[in-house]
């Protein structure tokens, strides 16, 4: 009896420091996947990335974030059988971009040249040149300006607006699959 009942006191215990981690996992990190090609050369389709839910946003940083856009038919059934488990149609979709402007920050795009602030940024990640005209306007408190690094093909900030730092989900920091590609992102 005595054996029964140590036993069961370490099945508790397993399950509850499982319980534990998989809660600190989820409040402090997430993973994501990358489902398009907006942030090519950087990331492409099919890379597996984990995020950190807390810190603070800067620009140049990579974002996941809850866009107005859904879930289509078609997006749901490209997923994969554990995404699939996870997420349903017509659903907000994350999208995947990086941070060029933050609050009260000035942006603007003009013939290809985007300026923060009123200085051109280095951009040496972009694939395609920027697309779109941008007037000269000011970041809102709690809000950021996002862009894909392959903008002839990203809907972003330039479509979508200001992102709310309500819907940031987190900021990417490692891939780790495909196996051949694991590291920091930058």
């Amino acid at each position: 009896m005595n054996n029964v009942k140590h036993e069961v006191l370490e099945w508790v215990q397993a399950i509850l420091i499982t319980l534990v981690i998989f809660l600190i996992y989820n409040f402090f990190f997430a993973t994501t996947t990358v489902y398009n090609t907006s942030m090519y050369p950087t990331l492409v389709e099919k890379d597996m990335l984990f995020m950190v839910k807390l810190g603070k946003i800067e620009q140049g940083d990579i974002i996941s974030f809850k866009s107005e856009l859904t879930l289509s038919k078609s997006d749901y059934e490209s997923l994969n059988v554990i995404q699939k488990l996870l997420h349903k149609e017509g659903e907000r979709k994350n999208l995947i971009k990086r941070v060029i402007a933050g609050p009260n920050d000035s942006i603007e795009i003009e013939n290809g040249v985007v300026k923060v602030n009123g200085v051109v940024i280095d951009e040496p990640y972009i694939s395609t040149p920027t697309n779109k005209n941008v007037a000269l306007q000011t970041v809102p408190e709690g809000k950021y300006f996002v862009m894909g690094d392959n903008r002839s093909v990203s809907y972003d900030s330039r479509d979508l607006g200001f992102i709310s730092q309500d819907d940031i989900i987190g900021k990417v920091i490692f891939r780790f699959m495909p196996l051949n590609k694991i590291g920091n992102v930058n």
